[in-house]
């Protein structure tokens, strides 16, 4: 088990973990870790902090998520993990032959096309009905207040809101009308430390406390979505609203250097993150010092491996059969992990046998624990926010691949391959906690690096989070962070590979941690690359 041992951090001028006993809540923005933390305080348990934190997200880091977004999460119940999908399916009249009509041979990025059904309400309310124990419309007051109110602007979240606000200022289509009046009422965007409120999410967030996600899903507010689709051309019905659910799921592990590291099943790509350590835990990390070249260069060939299967078999199981099972076998690792050699190789996929984001968690006194993730893809989604609502609509269906057979292959009714994944980790069936890295196609990449990071290093969970990161982007192209020694850069490309040190810091993503330790204590984390923090008491 991990030991308190783990205190020590050895990167970025020794920023030192939270350290609390009463309950914890990490995530992207100090604001709605707070009111998650109120929860606790007002006698709530993990998963009232949890939705209420992420209710909060949608108001004070819009820029990443929103009401009108997918969710999925992990509860540890004090004695089992239980998964939740939260993630929409595609409309029944978003087909091929509707992005061929509409003059695309691919889904575009913005407006209706890539609008599927959001999952978000349905996700807050399934968790609060199934382990919520304060009232439902309680967890709704922070976020309702910081809309009505106001609140200011934190750095990072300031700059993201600015250049968001630079695309859409020149977007002209009747479907984007909403969003400018929405987030950018001056026509600028507010400014880092300056105020910004939104009666229109105020108001949204007090219809769904007081009548619950049914509002969305068949209420006024489903009317509203579907008047404002019919009148601008989206593909959205209220028989697609009307029609969601989410999906109680079986979380799937692999066992790393003796912890089990779980995620939520496809439709997710948290599977990617699991083929990665499979392949790891034969190689023997723990014979190379974290920062060396042999440990960078492995960890990646595993990742680039893992990624090309993850894209060709994850779907949504309800359409097609996932080898999981096959993917994950200790048999089928073995014969991949033989592919790894010392010189960086352009990886193909192989045959199994058969068989824009926030995340945040939370965790009580009682040991209840939360992993939970939220997003609407790409910044503020597809653009389109629905007029006097607040509630931004994500792009979701970008997801799909328009590649006739292909297992992720674009169909009404489908769930999309998703990139947000919650994670868990345990060992000998007791828990250790929730984690996460948000940011795209770099998350099952952050969670192999902080698996790694914890459980073959030792690093507590704001060292791991603080520790210098790389990103597989493709083919043999590479990004190595800024804060890497230069030996590393150099290293590996003698190996083969093509690396990149972005001048402007990169994408690497901005996860949280939060460890129990064995006497019950709580370790947190909380990335510096956002404006996030863990609090506790």
């Amino acid at each position: 088990m991990l030991s308190l041992d783990l205190l020590y951090n050895p990167y970025h001028g020794q920023r030192s973990p939270l350290v609390a006993r009463q309950g914890v809540v990490a995530t992207s923005q100090p604001l709605a870790a707070q009111a998650g933390l109120s929860m606790l305080q007002r006698g709530g348990n993990a998963v009232d902090a949890a939705v209420a934190t992420a209710i909060a997200l949608t108001v004070v880091e819009p820029t990443s998520n929103g009401i009108g977004g997918d969710a999925f999460a992990l509860v540890w119940d004090g004695d089992q993990l239980h998964g939740l999908n939260g993630s929409g399916r595609a409309p029944q009249g978003l087909t091929r032959a509707a992005v061929e009509h509409a003059g695309h041979t691919a889904l575009p990025s913005r407006g209706w096309l890539p609008v599927t059904v959001p999952g978000t309400p349905q996700t807050w309310q399934d968790l609060h009905s199934r382990w919520g124990r304060l009232p439902w419309a309680t967890l709704f007051e922070p976020a309702i207040t910081y809309a009505e109110q106001g609140y200011a602007l934190s750095p990072v979240l300031a700059w993201n809101w600015h250049v968001a606000t630079e695309v859409y200022r020149s977007f002209s289509e009747p479907c984007f009308r909403g969003w400018m009046p929405t987030f950018a009422p001056t026509g600028d965007a507010p400014q880092a430390g300056g105020l910004w409120r939104s009666p229109d999410h105020a108001r949204t967030l007090r219809t769904l406390a007081e009548e619950g996600s049914t509002a969305f899903y068949t209420g006024k507010l489903a009317q509203e979505i579907v008047a404002f689709a019919q009148e601008t051309g989206g593909l959205i019905t209220a028989a697609d609203l009307a029609q969601h659910t989410s999906t109680r799921v079986d979380p799937i592990n692999v066992n790393y250097c003796g912890y089990d590291v779980w995620e939520i099943p496809p439709n997710g790509q948290g599977l990617t993150a699991l083929i990665a350590l499979n392949l790891l835990d034969g190689l023997d990390l723990q014979r190379l010092p974290r920062d060396s070249v042999e440990s960078y260069h492995l960890q990646i060939e595993a990742m680039k491996l893992a990624f090309v299967d993850a894209q060709r078999y994850i779907a949504d199981p309800e359409h097609v059969s996932v080898p999981v099972a096959g993917l994950l076998s200790l048999r089928y690792a073995e014969e991949r992990r033989a592919l790894i050699s010392d010189k960086a190789r352009l990886p193909e996929a192989g045959s199994p046998p058969e068989g824009g984001t926030v995340y945040l968690c939370a965790a009580d006194r009682d040991g209840m624990m939360v992993s939970m993730i939220q997003s609407n893809y790409q910044g503020f989604g597809s653009g389109i926010v629905v007029p006097g609502t607040g509630i931004a609509l994500h792009n979701r269906g970008l997801g799909f691949s328009m590649e006739p057979g292909h297992a992720n292959e674009l169909q009404p009714g489908k769930r999309p391959y998703h990139t947000i994944i919650p994670s868990f980790l345990t060992k000998d069936n007791q828990a250790i906690g929730p984690f996460g890295v948000m940011g795209g196609f770099m998350q099952p990449q952050g969670h192999v690096q902080m698996v790694v990071n914890t459980v073959t290093y030792g690093l507590n969970p704001q060292a791991s989070l603080d520790a210098p990161r790389w990103q597989w982007l493709q083919a043999l192209a590479i990004e190595i962070e800024q804060t890497a020694a230069p030996s590393l850069a150099q290293g590996l490309l003698r190996r083969g590979h093509h690396v990149i040190i972005p001048p402007t810091g990169g994408s690497f993503g901005r996860g949280q941690i939060i460890w129990r330790m064995p006497n019950g204590t709580y370790v947190a984390g909380s990335d510096g690359r956002t404006d996030g923090c863990a609090v506790g008491w």
